[in-house]
């Protein structure tokens, strides 16, 4: 676990020695307020649902651009090989590199935390969606922070990494929305590989464990196919 911490910290750190994460937090700043509150003014209603419910397609694009350099940075530059020389393990390195991506998540979501505090002036707010939304986009995030590690892994362009990152995450967003294409007897298993009804339930307020589940198994299976493309590559 110390090493796992090491790394996550420093891949943290390296986030704010350069413009990326400033960029990158500015956006997702300004992509969620002023759909939300464009649409708040609209609607005239105290609720963070609209904000909840752009949120897994924002992540779709913005955690791949966070993801991207992880992995496929070390290999082209020519550090990886240093680093998997280190006294580490290729599932310290999976591991800590995608906890230091997923708590710059978690920081990019709590300026976030302004909007409910803004229209809680506005009307009565019902807490236990907007505690059940942060709960679901930390979870979402997560998830999209390992499949972006796992893209990271796949090629040495930081370019092809996103592209690689945002398709996949793109298509666990949208996948349960296209069901009417899906013969019948597979609908209800698309729903459940697709990442957007499980976010949707937990951002009600339900917190089912069959959807912590599901973001636990996506995680794990992202940050093995990590392993398995670094152990290919060692």
């Amino acid at each position: 676990m110390t090493q796992i911490r090491h790394i996550a910290i420093k891949e943290f750190k390296d986030y704010f020695t350069s413009p990326i994460a400033y960029i990158v937090i500015s956006i997702f700043l300004i992509v969620t307020g002023w759909f939300f509150f464009s649409t708040f003014f609209l609607y005239d209603r105290a609720s963070m649902r609209d904000f909840f419910l752009l949120l897994p397609t924002i992540f779709a694009f913005i955690i791949p651009a966070i993801t991207m350099r992880l992995l496929s940075e070390e290999m082209n530059v020519g550090s990886y090989e240093i680093l998997v020389t280190m006294p580490v393990s290729l599932t310290d390195i999976a591991i800590g590199k995608f906890l230091g991506a997923t708590s710059f998540v978690i920081v990019m979501l709590i300026p976030t935390i302004l909007y409910p505090v803004s229209i809680s002036f506005l009307g009565d707010l019902d807490l236990g969606p907007i505690i059940g939304g942060y709960i679901g986009a930390i979870l979402l995030g997560s998830a999209y922070c390992a499949i972006g590690v796992f893209a990271s892994s796949l090629t040495r362009n930081q370019i092809v990494a996103f592209i690689i990152g945002a398709a996949i995450c793109f298509t666990f967003t949208i996948i349960d929305r296209v069901l009417f294409f899906v013969p019948g007897a597979l609908a209800s298993i698309i729903e459940y590989i697709g990442a957007n009804s499980h976010f949707a339930n937990i951002s009600k307020g339900v917190i089912d464990t069959r959807d912590i589940i599901y973001f636990a198994s996506v995680i794990f299976l992202a940050l093995f196919g990590t392993y398995l493309m670094m152990k290919e590559k060692n």
